[in-house]
Parts: C-alpha cells; structure tokens; sequence
C-alpha cells in the first residue's frame, strides 16, 4: 500500500479534492436582531420532513419575547401552522436548527417546545445569538500526524500506473502503433481518467480507515510529537431544564438494547439527555464535494462507522464553508472536534410534545468545533482528529464471530468510555448472551504515551450475568489513563480488540501447592507441584519453578500460591475496604502515565497462577515456624505417596518470557484462578 494512504488511519484532517470551487457558494442572509422582533410578526420555516430530501416551508407567527433573566439566552415564542407541520404533527424533535424568516431576513432557529404542551407553540433561539460561535477560540483539533495529501496521492498513484503500464507493454513487445494509439487519447478521455483515479483515492483510503493500521504513523508520532496545549475539559453532560424540551435527540445506531443501556451508562447520560436507537446511519463514506443550505438537513456524530453515536437536526445558516445548526446544544461541550455529516429523513412520528422526525446519520463531510447552549457551528470540508478502532469477536460455543469498524472522534472526556461502549457493544451483539459466560480479551493501544508505541493487555474474565461490562474494565481503565496524562495531550494512533466468549465457567480452585524439598538454599529453584480443580472437570497437576531470593534471610520463607486476579491484602486496601472510599498512595499519586501503563501491563492476569511471598499476619515463634515446615514436608511426602499409587497427569510449565519479580514465578493457565493457598520453604545458605 502506498505510503501516502498509510497516514489516512489516523487522521482525519482536511483533504482537498480538485474540483470543490465550483460547489455553490451561499453567503449569510440578512438578519434581524432580537431587539427588533415584535409580536404579530409572521414569517416563514423551512425543514425537509420526508425522504424526498425537498425543503419544504410552513407559516410562523411571532408570539413574543421571552427573557430568562440576566446572563441567560433570550428566546422567542412562536406557533407554526401549514399543511406541512399539520402533517408532521406539529414541531418535532430533529426540526431543531430549522431557520425562521420573516420577510426574507434570518430570525433564528426552531429550538424547544414546552413538556406537555401543544406541539404547534415552540421557541426559537435568536440568530444573532447563534453568530457569536463562528468566532470562538477552536484548539481542540490539534494533531501529531502528517496531513494525508490526496492529490499527492492520486498524482503518485497514476505515475505508478503508468510505469506499470509501460513495463507491461515492453515486457509483451507491443508495437509501435500501439504505444502511439495509448498516447493519442482525447482530452476528454484523459480527464475522466483523473476523476476516476481521485473516486479510487477516495475509496482506498477509506478502505484504509476500516481495515489497515501501519506502524510507520506510530513511530512518526513518537518520534515528532510536541508537547500539546494544556487544554481544560469540561466534564459530564449538560442537563436541560425540565421546563424546556429540545427539538433534538442524541441517538445511537448499531447497538442492541443492552449496549445501548451500558453506553448511557458509562457517558453518564442523564433523564435530560436521551439517548435512543431511533435513528440510523448509513454506510460511513466521507464525502468531499457536501454543500449545504439553511433548511437542509444535518448530522454530529461522535462515533461513525458499524455503531454510530449522534444526533440529527437542520442547518439554520450558511456562510461559505462555515455552518450554524440546531438552537441548542448537542453535549453542551464548547470547544469540541466532532464529526459533521449529511443525513437523510426517513419520515415523522407525532407526539404530544415528544414525536420525532427519524433520520439517517450519513457520510462525514466536515467538523463541528462549537457545541454551546445556542447551538452548534462548523465548517464543510475540515475533518475531525480520529481513533481508528477495529473489534472481532468470536463466540466459541454458537460458532459464530464477527468483525466491526469505527472512528471515534478524539475527544478525551469521552475517549475511554466510548472505547469500552463500542467494545461492549461488539460482544453483547455477537453473542446470543454475556451471561454465565467466560471471556478472554485482549488489546492493543497505538499511542506514543509509552516509548514502544503499543500498549498491550490481555485478560481472562468469568461473570453470571454479564461478563461483557467486566471483560471491558480494562480497556477503559487503559485509554483512560492514556487521556488523563496531566503533562500533555498523547496521541492515540489506534486502538484494536480480539475477545473470544465461550459459554459457562472456566475457573479453577487451587487445592495444594507442594514444593518437591523444603529446605533450600537462597537462589535454588525448586519444583512446586500445583494442583488445580477446574470446575466440573477432573483436577490437573501443574509443576512450576520457584527461584528463591539470593538475598533471603535464613528461616523460614512463607508463600502465597493465588490467582492472579486476586490482589494481595495491604494497609491501603484494608482501609479502602473498612471506609469504602478510593485510595490512592503517594507513590500512585507521583506516577507518570508510562508508570500506570506499565502497572497495568504487569499486573496479574485472572488465569494466570502467581507465587510469591506472603507477608505472615504476625511474626511467628520458632515452635510454630518448625510446625508450618513439618506439616509441609508431611504434606509432600502424601503427595509423593499419592502420586505413586495413582499417577496423575502432570505438566511441566514455564512461566512467560516477561522479566518477573524477584521472588515471584508466574503462570498461564486455561482457567481462571478463584483462590488463594499457601506453602513454606525453610531457607538454610548451609543446605546442600
């Protein structure tokens, strides 16, 4: 693949097609302040209503002049009549953004009705309101990443061709005649060429977004990455009053009910911001010859791709490249680096204050960089900074598995929990149910937040009732530290997910751990032979080397032989449990992000066996460390005896190649481990 196309992963940037100048230019109408605005005024509002896509208009009389106070944003109250909002069945959710005239000049845009209320009275949110977005500080689509050329592209493309082209002629000894024949193409024909080649870039790169990921981005991110603006975010959602009820709806495509449940619970969207799966989208392309009109309609999305995030509404203004939509807010977040796309209307539904008009979420054709309480603001043609994200799934038990594609729009407060929902989402929707299962999961994140360039995990993890909400823990718990980096603002290149769900219980209990001698000499490995119960299968015995410290004391060495899930009892947890509240310890609080990354990456995997030394609750007397020595020799003589007179099937494994702790042997099993034993050695520099 090109090297051209390879910087399309991750981008998102601005990409020019020749060609896009002879798109219509609207300017911005006229307007009229709010001051000016006075009842028994009556103009029009246009909106498309069905899937003819035509912009139709119905009659608007001006009521009056509503002010909430200081500091808040005037609104006007109007009712609308006409055969098309007769049909409609009123002013619906997704009409917001839909622009009022009153004799060819802008007032603003249809925004909220009133809960409970006729569907005919709404506001609309003053123009001159609106306006002040276009010129507000926009610093959240900074990017580390080489902008993708397409005409560099298309024009290196074709060269190739060519060359290709000739090589093949010579090597096939075509004629003379032949070659001059290829050559004396019209200019009309040369032309149509070149607009094939770009609609082939076009499409290649968006192949490329869906399915490639190359690591020469990543190392030029690592490599050329800044420092970035400390930018402050925002965090939570905005919350309507309960008065008011937004002509819009934020909308999530692709999901089944119980990912949609699980997103709105990690977005933590409230009973004011709903989120609902009326609503589609469509194939995601991105589209570079979009122009759009006061009146047409209009997507944000968060998420395009398989699962689609976002919310429909109308186009209120147009100046050139630059667009005004909804009255009111999307997320309510500011500055923000979304996607904007077309979208189509599939139809209406009536409703006392809460019927909708259902629309198709389309192809990006631009970025929304204003989300504020008047509405939202962007230009056709820039494109958002992006997290490519690939996920495949496979569920064992019903044969089944599955691949899905998405961009997430780079946006730190939303990053983890997105990239947990849309993980969430893959499996609940492959598998037939995430309860009673057992899933193993494993990923990689592409950032230059750790010197390698790719952080990687893999889990095991057993639930009853929903294994998906806990296999997704600590992907979020990854990107999260990744967006949460109080230095900087870190690239995340990509972010890729390969989970397997098999039905049932895949756990282990650990019933011995009997090592092979007692007495052993600092630095000697000594065999520990492990015996598992995996549930409802016969046990397994597992033999595992355990290094002793070369700087162990002489005496006893006590052991704790545990999954790796479980998490050894300290001070700091044992407060945390009695108190209930998150702790963090000075030395967590000091850590750089590569730090927690590396934390993570290292900590125990639930199936893996871990052994190390365990702290005893109190110091033990000579008498009762000469006992804790005898009953295990005693209990490795019964097992030497055991063994004798019923052989039984025993594994010699290593651990993995990972540099371990002193002290510490690990081990990967097809289980994951639920308890926790111990053994002793007795450490004697003396013993041979």
């Amino acid at each position: 693949m090109h090297k051209y196309v390879k910087k399309a992963v991750a981008l998102g940037i601005t990409m020019a097609l020749w060609g896009s100048s002879l798109l219509p230019v609207s300017a911005m109408d006229e307007i009229w302040h709010t001051s000016e605005i006075a009842p028994g005024m009556s103009g029009t509002a246009y909106t498309v209503v069905d899937n003819s896509g035509e912009i139709r208009d119905f009659a608007v009389d001006i009521v009056g002049t509503v002010d909430n106070g200081k500091g808040s944003t005037p609104m006007i109250m109007a009712k609308a009549s006409g055969p098309v909002v007769e049909q409609a069945g009123g002013i619906l959710q997704g009409m917001s953004g839909s622009p009022v005239y009153v004799d060819g000049k802008l007032v603003g845009a249809v925004a909220m009705g009133l809960k409970d209320m006729t569907p005919y009275t709404f506001f609309i949110t003053p123009i001159d309101e609106m306006l002040p977005l276009w010129s507000m500080p926009d610093t959240k689509n900074k990017t580390h990443i080489q902008t993708f050329d397409l005409k560099k592209y298309a024009a290196d493309k074709e060269k190739e061709k060519q060359e290709a082209a000739e090589k093949e002629k010579k090597d096939e000894g075509k004629s003379a005649d032949d070659t001059k024949a290829g050559a004396d193409k019209t200019a009309e024909e040369t032309a149509e060429e070149q607009r094939e080649e770009a609609k082939e870039a076009v499409e290649e790169s968006e192949r490329v977004h869906r399915e490639e990921a190359f690591e020469d981005i990543i190392a030029a991110a690592i490599a050329n990455a800044p420092q970035s603006v400390d930018i402050a975010s925002q965090s939570g959602l905005h919350v309507q009053t309960p008065t008011f009820v937004p002509k819009g709806r934020l909308f999530a495509a692709g999901f089944d009910s119980a990912s949609l449940k699980y997103l709105g619970q990690t977005l933590g969207l409230t009973d004011g911001t709903q989120l609902s799966a009326l609503g589609g989208a469509e194939t995601a392309g991105t589209r570079f010859d979009a122009w759009l009109e006061p009146g047409s309609p209009v997507g944000v999305a968060i998420v395009c791709g398989d699962f689609t995030v976002g919310a429909t509404g109308t186009v209120t203004a147009t100046d050139g490249d630059r667009i005004l939509a909804f009255g009111h807010p999307f997320l309510h977040k500011g500055n923000v680096n979304y996607f904007m796309t077309d979208a189509s209307i599939v139809g209406t539904i009536a409703g006392q204050s809460n019927g909708m008009k259902i629309a198709n979420v389309g192809n990006i054709i631009g970025r929304v960089s204003q989300d504020r309480e008047t509405g939202i603001a962007g230009t056709i043609g820039e494109f958002p900074s992006v997290v490519p994200m690939k996920i495949h799934v496979k569920d064992e038990s019903l044969g089944r598995e599955q691949s899905y594609a998405v961009r997430i729009a780079y946006d730190e407060d939303y990053l983890p929990q997105l990239a947990a929902g849309l993980a969430y989402a893959a499996l609940s929707k492959t598998s037939d149910t995430l309860g009673e299962s057992t899933a193993t999961l494993g990923f990689k994140v592409r950032t230059n937040a750790v010197p390698s360039g790719t952080f990687e995990r893999k889990n095991m993890f057993y639930n009853t009732t929903d294994v998906g909400q806990v296999a997704v823990s600590e992907l979020m718990q990854a990107v999260g530290t990744v967006c949460a980096d109080a230095t900087k603002e870190a690239d995340i290149i990509d972010v890729q997910v390969d989970a397997t769900i098999q039905g049932g219980r895949q756990t282990a209990t650990l019933v011995s751990a009997v090592p092979e001698k007692t007495t052993v000499r600092p630095g000697e490995t000594v065999n520990i032979k492990t015996t598992i119960q995996p549930y409802r299968k016969d046990k397994e015995t597992l033999t595992i080397p355990y290094t002793v410290p070369k700087a162990q004391r002489d005496g006893l060495l006590n052991l704790d032989v545990r999954g790796g899930g479980m998490i050894p009892v300290s001070p700091l947890l044992l407060l945390q449990q009695s108190t209930g509240i998150a702790l963090q310890s000075e030395d967590e609080k000091s850590q750089t992000t590569e730090a927690k990354l590396k934390s993570l990456g290292d900590a125990g995997r639930n199936n893996e066996i871990i052994i190390a030394p365990g702290a005893a609750a109190q110091p033990l007397t000579e008498k009762e460390q000469q006992r804790v020595l005898r009953e295990t020799k005693e209990a490795a003589e019964r097992a030497a005896a055991e063994e004798r007179e019923h052989p039984k099937k025993i594994e010699f494994l290593k651990d993995d190649k990972k540099a371990l702790p002193e002290g510490q042997a690990k081990l990967e099993t097809n289980y994951i481990i639920d308890n926790v034993i111990h053994t002793a050695l007795h450490v004697d520099h003396k013993a041979k």
